[in-house]
């Protein structure tokens, strides 16, 4: 893979009056052509300002931004023009003109831009296919559900055929099953024509969903990043630990939980694609002098990894019974943590 965006030590200062702004502190990245790559964090961790600035809609304070290797930093009205026509970008509020069509609000960008009339047809017509409303061409933004303005809105960019596709909270206004259909669509664009995704979200649902990487951030700074199964899995700071729940108690009342505490080791299991807990499981009450007791538990998918989470209590046998089932289960291929 070759790289498509880079940031390095990029922070961005503004000054209000007499109060200096840090929204974003040294943040370095680096995501690779291809790939779906997400931010997430709660409300003013910087994200939109650091989304804003790999357009330079937003120019960092200090630090530089690449992209597919060229310095944004020193060019020049023209050229920096044409870099961010390699740039599309997908909004929350959509960003639709409500006096045009569907049509128009596609093709009237590309006419600004210089483009004939029959690429721009053509174009049109292809990225509404695309996106599933070639029979809306015709309607105004009123006529149309909020996910159909975002898959106009997704045409639009995607008719300058772009290399990076940037998504600014893109499904936060939409119901769930909205969300759903539109981050298929936006992992189909990805698969199909190769383009890059940069995302920033406070839904850790749509990172499960479609990202290959993710970096959690927090009052500006990275704190956190790497592949989704693994910051999912064995997330290391607190603030990532809190951000997607691993500690949560899978609904259980922590009442319930402090008796079984008091009458076994609780532990929370972890696999990741095909491996089963549950033979395991049958297999230590087996070869050891415990009882496994299953509380609680979910399935879910990382991508399109199966990902599954039990809450456990083992009950019975001695300390080093535990050890030996723990490491046990550890050679199945199942992440164990005693909570």
């Amino acid at each position: 893979m070759s790289r498509m965006i880079e940031l390095k030590k990029v922070s961005k200062v503004y000054q209000q009056k007499k109060r200096r702004i840090e929204a974003v502190k040294e943040v370095s990245l680096k995501i690779e052509k291809g790939e779906i790559f997400g931010v997430v964090g709660y409300s003013g961790a910087g994200k939109s300002t650091l989304i804003r600035m790999i357009n330079y809609l937003e120019p960092p304070t200090t630090g530089e931004i690449l992209i597919n290797g060229q310095n944004l930093k020193g060019l020049n009205k023209k050229e920096l023009l044409l870099t961010r026509r390699k740039i599309g970008m997908i909004f929350q509020g959509y960003n639709l003109l409500s006096t045009a069509t569907v049509y128009e609000n596609i093709a009237k960008p590309l006419k600004l831009e210089g483009v004939s009339k029959d690429v721009i047809k053509e174009r049109v017509a292809k990225y509404l296919a695309l996106v599933g409303l070639t029979d809306r061409k015709d309607n105004y933004p009123a006529q149309l559900s909020g996910g159909q303005r975002q898959r106009v809105a997704i045409a639009r960019a995607l008719a300058h055929e772009p290399e990076i596709l940037l998504s600014d909270e893109a499904t936060s206004a939409l119901d769930p099953e909205t969300t759903e259909s539109i981050l298929t669509l936006l992992a189909k664009i990805n698969q199909e024509l190769g383009i890059t995704i940069f995302l920033i979200t406070h839904e850790i649902d749509v990172v499960q969903r479609i990202c290959d990487r993710v970096a959690v951030m927090e009052d500006g700074h990275i704190v956190e990043a790497g592949p989704v199964i693994e910051i999912f899995t064995q997330p290391k700071e607190e603030t990532t630990k809190r951000f997607i729940g691993a500690n949560d108690s899978y609904g259980v009342p922590e009442e319930v939980l402090s008796s079984y505490r008091n009458t076994g080791r609780l532990v929370q299991l972890q696999f990741i694609g095909e491996e089963a807990t549950e033979p395991v499981l049958s297999k230590v009450a087996k070869e050891f002098p415990l009882s496994p007791n299953i509380l609680s538990g979910t399935i879910g998918y990382l991508k399109e990894q199966r990902h599954g989470q039990l809450l456990v209590q083992f009950s019975g046998g001695s300390p080093e019974d535990f050890a030996a089932a723990k490491e046990y289960i550890k050679s199945q291929g199942i992440l164990i943590e005693e909570i």
